[in-house]
């Protein structure tokens, strides 16, 4: 029964990438790592889960972000599944760019990863497991580590409603806060999950760990 209502499922992915990069200095997505940008991290990982399509959410420096978008995409064989939109209200915060991107998903989705533009080592083993969450019953799941909840996070249809009425920048955490032990949880292999980009120190650590 529960292979049968995983096949039922329909999942998209949102990348949140609107933000400022402030505490970076500005231009934090598309900085150098590896043979591409911070950016293509977290879009290779959305590609790679089990989703029909991706949104991007751009905000600060759209453009140039988009454009990173759409050459990895193309130069992946995935600009097809590729969908961009932009937050207007992205100073707002985090809630203002997760609204956008659910907002902008087509009507038959089920289910939703949310992924942060800024987080380059999201193992690809917790992807599978945490959509199989949901469609098994779970109204969300995140991926966690050490006891840690962190990062991609999957919801429910029946969430966003929830997601849609979010503000200022905490993002969903107050969503899946409330959930309590409803919220799935998917130990990951590494801290992956925890590891996100903030400044260029945090930057130069992940271009260490590809060497």
């Amino acid at each position: 029964m529960a292979t049968e209502a995983r096949a039922k499922q329909m999942v998209e992915a949102v990348v949140l990438a609107a933000g400022a990069g402030s505490r970076f200095g500005g231009g934090k997505l598309l900085a150098p790592l590896g043979d591409g940008v911070l950016l293509d991290r977290a879009l290779a990982t959305a590609f790679a889960a089990p989703v029909r399509a991706v949104t991007l959410v751009t905000g600060a420096d759209a453009e140039r972000v988009a454009a990173a978008a759409r050459a990895f995409a193309e130069g992946t064989g995935h600009a097809a599944r590729l969908r961009i939109v932009h937050a207007s209200d992205h100073a707002e915060g985090m809630g203002a760019s997760l609204r956008t991107g659910v907002a902008a998903l087509p009507a038959d989705v089920d289910a939703a990863f949310v992924f942060l533009g800024d987080m380059p080592r999201i193992p690809a083993a917790v992807l599978a497991p945490l959509a199989q969450a949901v469609a098994e019953g779970a109204p969300a799941a995140c991926a966690a580590f050490g006891g840690k909840r962190g990062h991609p996070a999957v919801f429910g249809r029946a969430l966003f409603a929830e997601l849609l009425a979010l503000s200022g920048d905490q993002g969903a955490r107050a969503v899946l806060q409330g959930l309590g032990p409803r919220l799935a949880l998917v130990e990951a292999p590494d801290d992956g999950v925890l590891a996100d980009v903030d400044t260029p120190a945090d930057l130069k650590a992940a271009s260490g760990l590809d060497s």
